[in-house]
């Protein structure tokens, strides 16, 4: 299972705010951080606020800033929010096409699979992600003088 770039730049994006100062970044500092499109960026942080996983403000310390605490925002939740289709074979996803759908064993080992995959994903926080948070903001570029120290 491959996930999209929405997916991918919304972790990103949480990590960039769980070791930056003050855990606030703007989205031109956060594309500039991953060197990624800011344009693109921009779509994913409107998601993510649409899903309450940041919020925006605008003017001097404005941006983007995490709403819940990083030990409860699981990675779960993000591919929840940022993915439309978790279907890895169509049997389990809305249209039903397949000849042998509801006769084959495929669909409960692949509904299987996928559950096992979300405990995995909802066992992990963004703090989970970040425990390196020294090397985070060094590969960042957001190392603070405790951090040279």
């Amino acid at each position: 299972m491959k996930h999209t770039n929405h997916a991918d730049y919304a972790v990103r994006v949480l990590l960039y705010l769980r070791v930056a100062a003050d855990r606030r970044g703007s989205i031109g500092d956060i594309a500039s951080a991953h060197r990624i499109s800011r344009n693109h960026l921009d779509k994913v942080v409107q998601r993510m606020v649409a899903a309450g996983l940041v919020q925006t403000s605008r003017g001097r310390g404005g941006g983007v800033r995490m709403v819940r605490d990083p030990a409860t925002i699981t990675l779960g939740d993000v591919m929840r929010a940022m993915e439309d289709d978790f279907a890895v074979v169509e049997c389990l996803g809305p249209a039903r096409f397949c000849r042998v759908a509801g006769v084959c064993g495929a669909r409960s080992v692949f509904a299987e699979a996928l559950d096992s995959y979300f405990a995995v994903l909802d066992a992990a926080t963004v703090d989970d992600l970040a425990a390196n948070d020294v090397g985070l903001r060094g590969a960042l570029g957001l190392m603070t003088r405790t951090d040279a120290s």
